[in-house]
This record gives C-alpha cells, sequence and structure tokens, in this order.
C-alpha cells in the first residue's frame, strides 16, 4: 500500500462528506466563533486518538495478545458495518441519538471521525508495517487535512451541493467502504487460514 493508497483509504473512512449534516446540527446553536473553536478542538482530539492507535496499536494488540489476523478480520467487519449504514442511514443517523449541548469528544471526534474503523484501520497499518509509521503518519495527516478542509466548508458545501448529492456521495463512499471491508476480511481470513 502507497502513502496515497493509504491516505485515501483513511479519507472514505474518516466520511467528511457524509458527516457534513450531523456536524452541521451538533453546532447550529452555538455563535460562528464557537463553532470554529469547537471544530478545531474536536479534529485536533481526533488527530490525537488516531495517532494513539497508529504508534501503540502494536503495543496494545501485545498486550490484549491479539494477533494482527483478529484485528484485520474485526476492522473488516466494523467498516462492513459503517458501509452498509452509509448506505442505508436509520433514522437516527449514522451514529445514533446526539446528544444536546456543545459536544465535547463525543460524538464529534469520536466516533464521527476517529471511530472504530478508522482506529482499526490506523491500528492494523502500524502493526502490520511497524518500519513505515513515518509513511502512515504522512497519511494520516493527509487524510486528516482533507477532512478537516471539507468540514470547515461545511455550510458553503451544504448550500452549494445540497442534502441529496451529499447523501448520494455519502452512499457511493459507503459502497467503497463495504469494498474495502470485504477485502480486509479476506486478507485477514487467509492469512490466519495460512
Amino acid at each position: 500500500m502507497t502513502v496515497a493508497s493509504a491516505a485515501l483509504l483513511l479519507f472514505l473512512i474518516l466520511d467528511p462528506l457524509g458527516n457534513i449534516p450531523v456536524f452541521l446540527s451538533l453546532l447550529r446553536t452555538l455563535p460562528p466563533r464557537r463553532q470554529r473553536v469547537v471544530l478545531v478542538r474536536e479534529l485536533l482530539i481526533a488527530l490525537g486518538v488516531l495517532f494513539a492507535f497508529l504508534w501503540g496499536g502494536k503495543y496494545a494488540l501485545e498486550l490484549m495478545h491479539l494477533r494482527q489476523e483478529s484485528v484485520s478480520i474485526a476492522g473488516g467487519i466494523v467498516l462492513f458495518l459503517i458501509g452498509i449504514r452509509m448506505i442505508f442511514p436509520p433514522p437516527e443517523g449514522l451514529m445514533g441519538e446526539i446528544p444536546d449541548g456543545e459536544p465535547f469528544i463525543v460524538p464529534m471526534a469520536i466516533p464521527l471521525i476517529a471511530g472504530p474503523s478508522g482506529m482499526a484501520a490506523v491500528m492494523l497499518m502500524g502493526s502490520n508495517e511497524p518500519g513505515r509509521l513515518g509513511e502512515w503518519s504522512v497519511a494520516l495527516l493527509i487524510a486528516w487535512a482533507g477532512t478537516a478542509t471539507i468540514l470547515f466548508f461545511a455550510t458553503v458545501l451544504y448550500r452549494f451541493l445540497g442534502k441529496r448529492v451529499l447523501t448520494a456521495i455519502e452512499r457511493l463512499m459507503g459502497m467503497l467502504l463495504v469494498a474495502i471491508s470485504v477485502q480486509m476480511f479476506l486478507d485477514g481470513l487467509s492469512a490466519y487460514l495460512r
């Protein structure tokens, strides 16, 4: 996997376009300046969590006596479920009920940006090829920067593209995630059977 393909995979998993309506609804009660502060804070928290899983994932796996194959299979299953929810969203939204008030860590940073599939993906990258942690860090930064840019212009994008186009893009990303998740599952299964 190249840095570009890893960044694209992580960008799809972070799903900034799918998160636009949720972020707008979470931040709508706050003044515009406070919205930007909260968004920056949540994006930085999510980045920190993803870096912790990227750099510390191998040690967490060793501590819990988990094999990389099981993480690949579990990550594939979680990605599959999230992809299915992106294609067929439930009435309460992708991540379920959202609490009132100013969001802090939950639900914006975790699980909307740094969700279980993102954590599993970076943990898998870091544990499969620990010699390339620098490259995976660059890929994560590229994906995060793309996500941050889109979320900063969420209001403009929502007005320009409209709900219908954003929904279509989210469903397309869901289809791609389902395909990637099946491949992750099959890779983990074949590695286990070997």
